[in-house]
């Protein structure tokens, strides 16, 4: 029996909804055929997006969605995206497939998905390719309610009103593919194009300065020593599960050993290396916690599916990585106070997707469900526990996230990493008694995947084995599983 104490008294920081945002790039299927697919189209559509792919994001409350890009972001001129849709410039997408943008989603198509989905918009914008003067007009065309050359256009392109824009990247990826700068190079173009991305008409931006990739600690220390809390608001940080550690070969999505199912685990849990020492760098040059952490694109990059563009990234989504999403969401959690947002990579039919297209059919993958069995931590203030632990594969087979809601109630997920073995757990919450316990179940074998044919072959079901006595909890814990657990006091 492990034990797990929860004390309902040590309340902690708040789990920003945002910790379970999304990513949505012009990359292979994710923004055309996956979100959008004009209002000519016989899939049903609310002008032009995909109305199941829609009702699907609004079901899981999406926060956040990251846009344009990715690598794309840096090579995106925004006004080849606005106007009439047959005058809009075509472009190679170079850094994807090599395929033709027709950039018939573009500021307009984004920012009023946003409003559908009743979410916050996150742009990354152009610092690669891009001129100061062309990010700046952006934003004013965007977000200006007054007589400018901007907020004409935007008007003569159908907006009357301004949107509202909270998140701005400024810039991607910068030590890569969005221009392989040096940090002490970018920190100097930061704060220069970030002097020009003013607040508009109310709107106050949130600007995020591109961080590290990985373990890239001297780009943190670089950057933070020349961007202070008055330039930014927080920094990215990128990391991606390999589940081989050879991005040589990554390894399939859906047929891999025990081996590598245990390898693909462990590497994960190197996201908490990587926060814990990313953070020791910022608390050094921001005491106050003034600037944020977001980890604006992980998730499992495996090797693409056969027969498919190498471009496009597409892949399955298997149970092994609705484990996956569960342990980054606890390291996300455990260290929500610097942890401010997250973006999962990406939102439909790009790596570790949560929604697969294919004509006029769409699947949840069991990641989907893992946002789903989270919804409770969302704005919810992390409580202090502590759980006992055993091993599986080497490494630590549970792992949790208690959490309280401003109604009192408490959610514990747990996930079991474990491949043959249950975890008998026993919850105890510091002399407090639960009163009632209600809780749901996500598992299969570690292959299992949803697929057009059988799409519900990985779901969600009501768990039956938890039970309370005396107001402690006990549970068995299947292998392989994700369980969300709702507790009332």
């Amino acid at each position: 029996m492990l034990n797990i104490t929860i004390n309902p008294s040590d309340k902690r920081t708040i789990i920003s909804r945002n910790i379970f945002g999304h990513f949505s790039e012009h990359l292979g299927r994710c923004i055309y055929g996956g979100i959008y697919v004009g209002d000519n189209s016989e899939i049903p559509n609310i002008n032009g997006y995909r109305k199941d792919v829609v009702d699907a994001l609004k079901a899981i409350k999406i926060p956040v969605l990251r846009w344009p890009g990715g690598c794309f972001a840096d090579e995106y001129h925004w006004k080849d995206g606005i106007g009439d849709k047959a005058s809009r410039k075509k472009m190679i997408n170079t850094h994807w497939g090599g395929v033709v943008e027709d950039n018939s989603f573009g500021t307009h198509e984004f920012m009023n998905l946003c409003e559908i989905l009743e979410c916050e918009p996150y742009i990354a914008g152009n610092l690669g390719s891009g001129t100061v003067q062309e990010l700046s007009e952006w934003i004013e065309y965007m977000t200006f309610d007054g007589v400018s050359p901007m907020a004409e256009l935007r008007r003569k392109n159908g907006r009357e009103k301004p949107w509202k824009l909270k998140f701005l990247g400024i810039g991607n990826e910068s030590w890569g593919c969005g221009g392989n700068m040096r940090p002490e190079y970018y920190a100097d173009l930061y704060r220069r194009y970030q002097t020009y991305c003013r607040d508009y008409s109310g709107n106050h931006l949130f600007k995020v300065a591109c961080g590290p990739n990985a373990d890239d600690y001297n780009w943190t220390e670089k950057l933070l020593d020349n961007v202070k809390p008055w330039h930014t608001k927080a920094i990215s940080l990128h990391y991606y599960t390999i589940p081989t550690g050879d991005w040589g070969k990554k390894g399939s999505a859906t047929e891999f050993s025990d081996e590598e199912y245990y390898s693909t685990i462990k590497n994960t849990k190197y996201m908490e290396e990587l926060i814990t020492r990313h953070s020791a760098i910022m608390d050094k040059y921001d005491k106050n916690h003034e600037i944020g952490l977001i980890v604006d694109e992980w998730g499992i990059w495996c090797d693409v599916e056969e027969g498919t563009n190498p471009g496009f990234l597409y892949q399955q989504n298997s149970m092994r990585d609705a484990v996956l999403a569960a342990i980054n969401f606890d390291i996300f959690g455990r260290h929500s106070d610097r942890v401010i947002m997250a973006n999962i990579a990406q939102a439909v039919n790009v790596l570790q997707s949560v929604l697969l297209t294919e004509g006029d059919k769409t699947i949840k993958t069991p990641t989907y469900h893992v946002f789903d069995m989270y919804m409770g931590h969302r704005d919810a203030t992390l409580l202090g526990s502590f759980a006992e632990n055993t091993e599986a594969g080497g490494t630590a087979a549970l792992s949790h996230t208690a959490s309280v809601a401003e109604d009192g109630s408490i959610t514990l997920t747990l996930s079991n990493c474990a491949l043959d073995k249950s975890l008998d757990v026993a919850v105890s919450l510091c002399g407090k008694d639960a009163r009632s316990v209600s809780a749901r179940v996500l598992t299969a074998e570690p292959h299992a995947h949803n697929t057009f044919e059988r799409p519900d072959e990985v779901k969600p079901c009501e768990f039956s084995d938890i039970s309370i006595a005396d107001g402690k909890i006990t549970a068995k814990i299947p292998p392989c599983s994700v369980v969300s657990a709702k507790i009332l006091l």
